[in-house]
């Protein structure tokens, strides 16, 4: 297991909140590929991850990351075409998997179609980590950002993937724009070793305060609990300014 970092790292702006989401990226990998001889990470879409990953194709973290060791998932997935600009996918493998050196087995985009593509995504993940049926994996890293209704990976308030005990994979709908989509579970989520919730923009400060206040238990990131892993906030200032001295304080001494 890797040391905690500080719970909550407070930004200027969100180029310097993506630069320290590549560091982390970089030193994980780095550590577990040393230790272990595989890195499994999975990663989210949207604004802010996008300036993430795009740095890991630049030096030097192009150069740092050992990708050999690289085992690339995702945490949830729109069911449109690669192509569109909506993917997930499309979207980290125009921003830095075609532009490091990642071979086709080392990535696992979510397969396009609701149903059955929950119990594909289950069984490639088992099989990736050397799992039997009914085991859940320990991702050493995942990246999750939040939406301003407080929703997390493709779980969304109120949504019944939210009670899923059993399954890691789920099929669901919601979202901006509103479509299907498969998303991991919590029983998975809150099994890895570390998780970095990576969240920007002043609309995002009321829901940021009431996650972190813990004032909002129902919403689906406060309900991010990984354990006995690590959970790290990494903010601009702009979704920090609703927070309290006394909030950051007392995560700090968590």
């Amino acid at each position: 297991m890797m040391e905690p970092m500080n719970p909550i790292l407070i930004h200027e702006n969100s180029d310097r909140m993506a630069l320290t989401g590549a560091a982390i990226f970089a030193a994980r990998a780095k550590a577990w590929v040393k230790t272990k001889g595989r890195f499994f990470v999975a990663i989210s879409g949207g604004k802010t991850p996008r300036q993430t990953h795009r740095m890991l194709a630049r030096e030097p973290f192009r150069s740092e990351v050992p990708w050999e060791g690289v085992r690339l998932f995702w945490v949830d997935e729109r069911i449109v075409p690669a192509d569109h600009e909506a993917s997930n996918f499309g979207a980290a493998r125009k921003d830095f998997i075609e532009r490091v050196p990642l071979r086709e087995h080392q990535y696992h985009p979510m397969p396009q179609d609701p149903e059955s593509g929950a119990i594909r995504y289950e069984r490639e993940l088992l099989q990736a980590f050397g799992l039997k049926e009914g085991q859940v994996p320990v991702f050493h890293l995942i990246y999750l950002g939040m939406g301003r209704d407080g929703h997390t990976a493709s779980l969304f308030p109120g949504e019944a993937a939210l009670e899923e005990k059993s399954r890691l994979v789920a099929a669901v709908r919601g979202g901006d724009p509103y479509v299907e989509r498969l998303t991991l579970t919590l029983p998975v989520l809150n099994r890895a070793e570390q998780i970095v919730f990576m969240v920007s923009g002043r609309e995002k400060a009321d829901v940021t305060r009431s996650v972190l206040d813990r004032t909002s238990p129902k919403l689906p990131a406060s309900k991010i609990e990984p354990k006995p892993g690590h959970l790290t906030w990494l903010l601009d200032a702009e979704a920090a300014a609703g927070l309290s001295e006394s909030c950051v304080r007392r995560r700090l001494q968590e």
